[in-house]
């Protein structure tokens, strides 16, 4: 068990040391043929800002420069996302030597919270019929999902609100106005977004200039972007995109592991999950499936809090939770230490995550079923399995000591014992005992080792109970 602990933990240990490695090896780019030109595209379909989609699209950047692409086309559809993660994206397209053109599709999508950033940021932004952008007001530190952040009527902090979060108001407001500026949008309605959490669908969104037009699908945007001149830190550029050439890039299997194990709901259920594994492999004997498919759980949890911001206090909280849940399997606590095991493993699964902005955390929907979950199974089923393990052996040779047995003779002598036979669910064993026993008397079995027991007659208790333990020279 020692060693495949230590195995794991090295595994854990090279996971991490390679996670940048992971990022770091990608595709290379293949050189368009001369001729039309070249539009790339990459997409990203209801996905939550994360490190792995800054770093997705620094790539395709980085690319779409390589192969002189006309323009890098982002299609958004995102609910929001970590705020590290959404500075790290608009730093790399401010920089960018290609133009980029953020369009919000398809229909039913939303560039909400860090989405709106993404967008203001692109030198072009587009919707497509039926989708809308909004919603960027930060979400409040250490709050509950849904719960409203204080404001008065003008959106801006109320009193009572705390110091630091309006500092962080102020401070994303701010950031979104100079986006605005820079790219020549709206700067009212994006601090309205931000301020009051307002959207716009894609209609109201043109005319309030939010975003510069409307496009039914890609084709059609390429023909409207056609001829407009976007600045580029270099100077300024004239797109062509009339009958491009459309190369979709995606994501690898090294970005597609890390961005699946960056869900937050996905990293506490590892966690959990290898805290059953573990639990109950220390509860049954030898090792099995359940401690090492536990271990592979924990190490792949792990992994997932090393890509995420994650609040240590929320972690605490968690290993606290876990801390109470085996607490109660020894202590008699009527149900408190669950109780209180369920209270923090919710708190803590709510401040795992640290993301200011947008809304990036664990769900109550996985979080409540979970902390109710694991309480109903360490309040009945692991306390069923210590209870069992506590008890009397009822099997084997272990299982008849306190049980009857009849002596079949009088014990002879031998040396300072004993010695004779008796019967015992109608099978006859070798005993020994410290007083003479007849032939008929009913004794109580005290020990067994191998084929020989050692009894006493039941009113002699205290005669044996300080005699010294079970020495046999042979069996019978």
């Amino acid at each position: 068990m020692q060693r495949l602990a230590a195995l794991s933990l090295t595994g854990l240990v090279l996971l991490l040391a390679n996670c940048n490695l992971l990022l770091a090896q990608q595709p290379k780019p293949t050189v368009d043929q001369p001729g039309r030109s070249l539009v790339l595209q990459i997409r990203l379909e209801n996905e939550a800002i994360t490190p792995i989609t800054a770093r997705f699209i620094e790539r395709a950047i980085q690319q779409a420069e390589q192969v002189r692409a006309a323009c890098l086309v982002i299609v958004l559809d995102t609910p929001g996302g970590l705020v590290d993660s959404t500075r790290t994206i608009v730093k790399s397209m401010l920089r960018s030597q290609v133009p980029i053109v953020v369009y919000v599709a398809p229909s039913d999508a939303r560039a909400a919270s860090a989405g709106v950033f993404i967008t203001m940021a692109a030198h072009v932004a587009a919707m497509a019929p039926g989708t809308n952008i909004g919603a960027a007001h930060p979400v409040q530190i250490g709050g509950l999902p849904g719960s409203p952040s204080p404001q008065d009527d003008k959106g801006k902090a109320a009193p009572g609100k705390s110091v630091m979060e309006d500092k962080i108001l102020n401070d994303t407001v701010a950031w979104a106005r100079a986006l605005a500026q820079l790219r020549g949008r709206n700067v009212e309605w994006v601090t309205r977004a931000v301020r009051e959490s307002v959207s716009a669908p894609a209609s109201e969104a043109v005319q309030e200039r939010a975003v510069d037009l409307q496009a039914e699908d890609l084709h059609d945007l390429l023909n409207k972007i056609h001829g407009r001149e976007v600045s580029l830190p270099d100077g300024g550029v004239r797109l062509n995109t009339v009958n491009a050439d459309i190369r979709m890039l995606e994501m690898w299997w090294g970005e597609r592991l890390l961005a699946l194990l960056a869900n937050p709901n996905l990293a506490i259920l590892l966690l959990i999950f290898g805290f059953y594994g573990i639990m109950f492999e220390l509860y049954s004997p030898g090792w099995g499936v359940a401690g090492t498919l536990g271990i592979i759980c924990l190490v792949l949890g792990f992994l997932a809090m090393a890509i995420l911001p994650i609040n240590y206090v929320g972690l605490v909280l968690i290993l606290v939770a876990l801390a109470l849940f085996v607490a109660e399997v020894f202590v008699t606590s009527f149900g408190a230490l669950t109780l209180g095991g369920v209270v923090c493993l919710v708190l803590g699964g709510v401040m795992l995550v640290d993301s200011p902005i947008g809304f990036v955390g664990i769900s109550l929907k996985v979080l409540i079923p979970v902390a109710l979950g694991t309480a109903v199974i360490t309040f009945f089923l692991v306390g069923s399995i210590v209870k069992v393990h506590r008890g009397r052996v009822q099997t084997g040779s272990e299982g008849m000591v306190g049980k009857e047995a009849v002596a079949q003779e009088t014990f002879v002598l031998e040396g300072e014992r004993y010695t004779g036979m008796v019967r015992v669910h109608g099978e006859l064993w070798k005993a020994v005992s410290a007083a003479p026993i007849t032939d008929g008397q009913v004794l109580e079995i005290q020990e067994s080792k191998g084929l020989t027991l050692r009894v006493r007659v039941p009113d002699q208790g205290s005669t044996n109970v300080t005699e010294k333990p079970m020495e046999i020279h042979g069996t019978h």
